[in-house]
């Protein structure tokens, strides 16, 4: 009999604990409404820049968007489809700025950033080839191909 009773009481302890996590609707539809402010305060700081800059502003702003709602929706839910997306947000962010970036340079230092992009990326849109989440993916590939410049972090410049 009190093994049964030990058994049920970690049941309960451990049903309470995961639900005490889990978002409710109004928490999620108030960290919803707080990312859609953070994007637009963002894109408003945009505004006073000019060129390319404000172009790379525009695509960190998005990607942070698209970052802190696949993070939202994996909070909320929590299933391996939700982490996944929320990897591919994390590569797929970092892509585009470092892409972006690319805009700056010019002549041949411009072909092997955009270069390097490509053969960083490959193969990200899909499955998981090789293990790992996209942005291990992403980091890796871009080591084995030995391309640094316009990496996110990297300002641009090559290591």
């Amino acid at each position: 009999m009190q093994f049964t009773q030990k058994i049920l009481s970690v049941c309960v302890a451990t049903l309470m604990a995961s639900s005490a996590f889990a978002l409710t609707p109004a928490e999620k539809n108030a960290e919803k409404t707080r990312i859609e402010a953070e994007y637009k305060a963002a894109k408003q700081q945009c505004k006073s820049m000019k060129g390319n800059a404000k172009d790379i502003c525009e695509k960190q702003a998005s990607g942070r968007e698209k970052v802190a709602k696949a993070e939202l929706n994996f909070r909320a839910d929590g299933s391996e489809s939700n982490r996944h997306k929320l990897a591919k947000a994390k590569a797929d962010a970092d892509y585009d700025v470092a892409k972006q970036k690319c805009d700056d340079l010019s002549g041949n230092a411009k072909d092997v950033c955009k270069r390097c992009q490509g053969c960083a990326c490959k193969g990200l849109g899909g499955g998981q080839s090789g293990g790992g989440t996209h942005g291990d993916q992403y980091q890796r590939r871009q080591q084995e191909s030995g391309c640094s410049r316009c990496a996110p972090g990297s300002g641009g410049k090559s290591a």
